[in-house]
């Protein structure tokens, strides 16, 4: 039977692990990750996990130890934080190219230099590129789950996973969470099936160089070219969206939990202006939008779970009904705008939908922003008259600009 504990989420993350029956764990200790693989490390020890727990002398050797791990047809997991992701960087790429369904938890935290151990988002955002799916958790219920939904997306599709849940204001902060009981867990999530082929009586060649056309290997039969293996690895990430969606709706089914799958939504059925944003931010928003209402504005929430692959379909849908969408973003593109604006004013280009689009840079580092804060802002550009389409350059909330 599940049961209801009160903990963080870092070891809530670290029972969505153990759930999910993880073979090899590797981990480097960095803030504020570094309590979620000391509380793996305590069920490996303890004996309440099977697994290979492997201390490695820095982050870029923990994904190594992973891709080594899955590549041979283990499920490897591990997690990290800003620079540490970032050292990481090579083998991120090397994971996805390699098309293995590793799963990893980003830990989300600013990025050096300046240093900052605080929160904000572009670690991860860095790294949006690299071809992995990258989810955005809004509690620590939703942590546990995602990672244990996010094995079951990766080895569907052959893709590795980052499940990204804001530091400090999750990764410490004690919550209640229901854990799944383990049997149901099993059920809903299979042992690992590896597409990797490893055997003494057919030997290969795992990540040869590839050349730019594709070519006959020995036996005669044609192979891919680069572009080939970066086509198919495009495609995957789009077929991925499915996956996600059947993935979340059959967990809802079997523990009755819902977090949307691709997004999630708060009293749009009659929005017109619509707050958008990815983890703890976007439930800030929820109040923010009940404080609109309240000012006669009706107001409300898409919250943007699955990041990449960019759910345009369902973005397009949720976004309807708005005449003017408010982008809060704890992250941003040097020299443009932040990035949840492009990517969504990219996705409802030539869709018909004529609403202002407005952005704004937000807890950076860790500054506190508060929902009456964001309500008064939304507010004062909602009242403004400004030409729908329009750009709009990155308003910064809570910073001294002069």
């Amino acid at each position: 039977m599940s049961r209801v504990e009160i903990m963080t989420g870092n070891q809530a993350a670290a029972l969505g692990a153990r759930l999910a029956r993880v073979q090899v764990v590797a981990a480097y200790p960095i803030t504020p990750q570094t309590s979620l693989t000391e509380t793996l490390a305590q069920f490996i020890e303890s004996g309440e996990m099977k697994a290979e727990y492997v201390r490695v002398e820095g982050e870029h050797s923990a994904l190594s130890v992973c891709i080594a791990a899955s590549t041979v047809g283990a499920r490897a997991f591990t997690a990290t934080s800003a620079n540490g992701l970032l050292y990481m960087h090579e083998q991120i790429h090397w994971a996805a190219g390699s098309r293995l369904p590793i799963v990893m938890c980003c830990v989300n935290r600013g990025v050096g230099a300046p240093w900052t151990i605080l929160n904000d988002q572009q670690d991860s955002i860095s790294q949006r590129d690299t071809g992995w799916i990258q989810l955005y958790c809004r509690d620590n219920q939703e942590i546990i789950d995602t990672v244990i939904q996010a094995f079951r997306i990766a080895e569907a599709v052959y893709v590795p996973v980052m499940v990204c849940y804001d530091g400090f204001v999750l990764s410490h902060t004690l919550m209640p969470v229901e854990i799944p009981d383990a049997e149901r867990v099993d059920a809903f999530l299979p042992p690992y099936r590896p597409h990797t082929i490893l055997s003494e009586a057919d030997p290969r060649t795992i990540n040869p160089v590839m050349f730019a056309d594709p070519r006959e290997n020995a036996a005669g039969v044609l192979g891919d070219g680069y572009m080939e293996m970066r086509y198919k690895l495009a495609g995957a990430l789009t077929e991925a969206l499915k996956t996600i969606q059947d993935v979340s709706d059959e967990y809802a089914r079997l523990f009755g939990r819902n977090h949307g799958g691709l997004l999630w939504e708060y009293k749009t059925e009659d929005a017109e202006v619509i707050l958008t944003g990815m983890g703890s931010i976007a439930n800030e928003a929820t109040i923010a939008a009940d404080i609109l209402r309240e000012k006669g504005m009706p107001a409300g929430v898409v919250g943007i779970r699955t990041y990449r692959p960019f759910p345009v379909e369902a973005i397009t849908h949720a976004f309807r009904k708005a005449k003017s969408i408010h982008c809060l973003e704890k992250a941003l593109s040097y020299g443009f705008a932040g990035p949840i604006y492009t990517d969504l004013r990219a996705a409802l280009y030539g869709s018909g939908r004529e609403a202002a689009m407005h952005d704004y840079i937000a807890s950076l580092g860790g500054r506190d922003i508060q929902p009456d804060t964001i309500a008064q802002v939304v507010f004062e550009r909602v009242i403004k008259p400004e030409a729908n389409g329009s750009f709009h350059a990155p308003l910064w909330i809570n910073c001294r600009t002069e």
